[in-house]
């Protein structure tokens, strides 16, 4: 598979109430979806274009500050699943969370009915904030919403790689056991549903010098407005 992949889709053009250019305003800028699975390196190689230079703004870092002690999601989570899934610092008890959402798709839909509005209030309110020449939204579920994003972002870019190295790179980095992230994988889009979606194929089957060299040419071809 070729590391990069354009679909050849037309770029979106603005919606009305977001013109190109605003009178007495920069242009704006280039909006791209950076998406995954588990395990896929999608933090990785944004780490990396955000070292380039770029915006990026990430739904995980986000979705962790929401559900930290004191966080804005807290207190709704405590309603809807009891403090049980609280733990002792008063931040969301991620493995039992786990371990109930991915087991349970009627309870991933209820936790997500609450941190997905306020995720999604997050990323706009940051995005104003960060600067660089284009911006990076890194969203791990975007192919799940795709029609919202594809109104949200010109570019959607994935990075894939087989799902045997998802498991396998996930099992070394956590404590999570193979059948735990075989779940939390069989939750997400497939890898054809992602690979479908993409404008951008960023193949992450190598090492980090080959993942920072697509990174690089990925960053070359936006600042030339490619």
């Amino acid at each position: 598979m070729p590391a990069e992949r354009s679909a050849g889709r037309p770029a979106r053009a603005p919606r009305a109430e977001e013109p190109a250019t605003r009178p007495g305003a920069s242009p704006r800028r280039p909006r791209i979806g950076l998406t995954g699975g588990i395990g896929s390196g999608k933090s990785a190689f944004a780490g990396m274009l955000r070292q380039l230079g770029a915006a990026v703004v990430d739904a995980d870092d986000i979705a962790h500050a929401l559900t930290a002690p004191g966080g804005e999601a807290i207190a709704a989570i405590r309603d809807a699943f009891g403090e049980a899934m609280i733990d002792a610092r008063g931040a969301l008890d991620r493995p039992r969370m786990r371990a109930l959402a991915f087991a349970d798709a009627v309870q991933r839909a209820r936790l997500e009915a609450i941190l997905h509005p306020l995720i999604g209030a997050r990323l706009r309110s940051a995005e104003q904030c960060v600067p660089g020449p284009y911006l990076v939204l890194v969203v791990p579920l975007l192919v799940e919403s795709l029609a919202r994003w594809r109104r949200a972002v010109d570019r959607v870019v994935v990075v894939d790689c087989a799902p045997e190295l998802q498991l396998q790179r996930v099992v070394q980095r956590s404590a999570l056991k193979p059948e735990q992230v075989m779940r939390i994988m069989q939750a997400q889009a497939t890898r054809e549903q992602r690979l479908r979606a993409a404008d951008e194929v960023i193949d992450n089957s190598g090492d980090l010098q080959a993942l920072q060299a697509q990174a690089l040419r990925l960053h070359q071809r936006l600042l030339a407005g490619a």
